[in-house]
């Protein structure tokens, strides 16, 4: 029964952001911008583990995994502005956030960080 109820709340906040989009994109943006996927993790997996170790690691692997994540989302704007087609800039777009983790997770280990 929890993990349904995990399921509807992730949709309905997933399903908020896409509805207030059509209308009012910067309000959609912002509320995208907060970090309620994250939150929504940690809150479910203390429930799960009551385990706050856990949730501390977590937060603190979200925290440097931020930084590549932000490629994305300067990519793909420039890529659909150049005309590309909108699952083309995508899949290119998250390529390139892959490939970000990547040598963002190579620089990190050189100075004794794991994510």
């Amino acid at each position: 029964m929890l993990f349904i109820a995990k399921i509807i709340i992730s949709a309905l906040v997933i399903a908020a952001v896409s509805e207030i989009a059509k209308r009012f994109t910067f309000a959609a943006a912002i509320l995208a911008s907060l970090p309620l996927t994250s939150i929504l993790a940690m809150i479910w997996l203390y429930v799960d583990t009551k385990d706050a170790a856990k949730v501390s690691i977590l937060s603190e692997n979200i925290f440097w995994a931020v930084l590549p994540s932000l490629l994305f989302f300067l990519v793909l704007p420039i890529l659909l502005n150049m005309g590309l087609k909108f699952y083309t800039a995508m899949i290119i777009s998250a390529v390139v956030m892959f490939v970000g983790y990547t040598v963002y997770a190579l620089i990190l280990g050189k100075f004794g960080i794991h994510i």
